[in-house]
């Protein structure tokens, strides 16, 4: 998929504009334009929906700004107004404001789905000082989970919590460790819990979102969150050094003098970075915690925690002994190197089969890796033949590993839902202190297995490794937050 960043400056009183194309897991925003406080763009999205029928939601894309100071050449993050009357969209979207105006969440306004054609939205911004300044408009597409009940548990799966319910007076309450079981200790009643709303992001992190992260970063911040020095050659490698395991991220512009930022890209096929066929789609793994944390917190959303991801897979259907994350017991493994249009923004499966799953590939040979985000779905595939979660989140099961907020721990416990602000230490890090720790990952663990796992590890309520903190980067590790 080749990504189309087309720069645009439009001279102002008070601005600059770089309009972007952000065409992540088909997110477009095109268009963009400022006038005073307010920035325009078109917006456009495949496979929306919002429904009244059970799972009854809807998704939608969390829309956030960042600008640079032309001076200073560094990006912060753009406040947006929280009073839903400043902010407009045409006809068939609507704008949702949240509490801390780091962002809103644009979304149908009526029942219905289909691809959403490019559709414009005026968002007002708040305590910009006199610029000048570049914009970027960022794009994350994520599924409404609704205020519900669920059930926690499935009594077959390796380390799964005792067969209870997850209730408002859970929430309230807090749940012992009796009650929960599964060796840890109390969880408080500040503890997400999944009991109450939240929105989840449809799809792991894509190759494309994370070179538009680092994009944004300053030098030293890149340095943190790339295995390679941001001074090297165009064409080099940042994640395992060469492009193993699908992973194509290059070194387009290098960085230089420890201070101008490297300029990043796309390039799978180890050719013309940016071409059609170059993995932006492509789930990003060689994630470390540390690394998935600072994405999120850029995002301004948060981490997921074990509970939440059971909510997400599971939603409010009963219970299935040994299910997986499409709500039945079956699982076909499927391989990277059998997808058709491999790479590409097009890539799928080569048929549709119920339990379609990356996982149990046998082999840590570089020739696998992580498949596309929502590689299964298709026009006509059902939620097992899609491999998709109750709320329509794709890839709970199986491609990477997600990893969760852990309640095999105290530093786990301690996690009280603390949202990304959008800014990040001088060095790269989550700066939010009530979040697991970046250095050792204590309190975060691993749910829903990956491209190499065996199908055990896949099931909703397995917690094989839901307490095993490991901050060091991984072929299998990726990322997916919620807020």
């Amino acid at each position: 998929m080749k990504t189309k960043n087309y720069f645009m400056k439009i001279a102002s009183a008070l601005f600059l504009l770089f309009a972007i194309n952000s065409n992540a897991n088909n997110v477009e925003i095109t268009g963009t334009s400022v006038s005073g406080n307010n920035i325009t763009f078109n917006i456009s999205w495949e496979n929306s929906w919002n429904a009244n029928v059970a799972p009854a939601n809807w998704d939608a894309v969390w829309v956030f700004v960042k600008f640079q100071d032309c001076n200073t050449r560094l990006w912060a993050h753009t406040n947006l107004s929280t009073v839903s009357g400043d902010h407009s969209a045409a006809s068939p979207l609507q704008v949702d404001t949240v509490a801390d105006g780091k962002g809103v969440f644009i979304r149908r306004s009526a029942l219905g789905g289909g691809n959403v054609a490019a559709t414009s939205v005026t968002l007002r911004m708040t305590g910009l000082g006199a610029g000048p300044y570049n914009f970027k408009v960022f794009g994350i597409e994520m599924v409404n989970v609704p205020q519900a009940a669920f059930e926690l548990g499935d009594a077959t799966s390796a380390s799964t919590f005792n067969s209870i319910t997850v209730s408002a007076t859970s929430q309230t309450s807090g749940i012992t460790s009796a009650t929960i079981g599964g060796g840890g200790p109390t969880i408080p009643n500040t503890f997400p819990m999944g009991y109450n709303s939240f929105y989840c992001m449809k799809y792991e992190i894509s190759q494309l979102q994370y070179v538009e992260f680092l994009n944004a970063l300053t030098f030293a911040q890149q340095q943190s969150r790339i295995a390679t020095d941001p001074t090297s050659a165009s064409g080099t490698y940042v994640t395992f050094g060469a492009n193993y395991y699908r992973n194509g991220i290059v070194i387009e512009t290098p960085g230089n003098n420890a201070a101008i930022p490297a300029v990043f890209g796309c390039d799978a096929t180890n050719g013309v970075i940016n071409n059609v066929n170059d993995g932006q789609s492509v789930a990003m793994a060689n994630l470390s915690w540390a690394d998935v944390a600072a994405y999120l917190d850029w995002s301004a959303l948060r981490p997921m925690t074990e509970l939440e991801f059971e909510k997400v897979c599971r939603g409010t259907m009963p219970r299935v002994a040994g299910e997986y994350p499409w709500g039945d017991t079956t699982i076909n493994p499927f391989y990277s190197t059998t997808v058709l249009n491999s790479l590409q923004p097009t890539e799928i499966a080569n048929a549709v089969v119920n339990g379609r799953c990356a996982h149990a590939l046998g082999s840590n040979s570089v020739i696998y890796g992580p498949l596309k985000v929502g590689v299964f779905a298709t026009a006509t595939s059902g939620r097992s033949s899609a491999g998709a979660a109750y709320y329509g989140a794709m890839e709970m099961g199986g491609n990477l590993a997600e990893r969760t907020v852990s309640v095999a721990n105290a530093a786990g416990t301690a996690f009280n839902g603390t949202l990304g602000d959008g800014t990040l230490t001088p060095i790269g890090d989550a700066n939010q202190a009530t979040w697991p720790s970046v250095t050792t990952a204590t309190g975060i663990g691993q749910r829903g297995g990956e491209y190499v796992s065996p199908a055990i590890y896949v099931r909703t309520s397995d917690r094989t490794f839901a307490g095993t903190a490991n901050a060091t980067r991984n072929y299998t590790y990726g990322g997916r937050g919620v807020r």
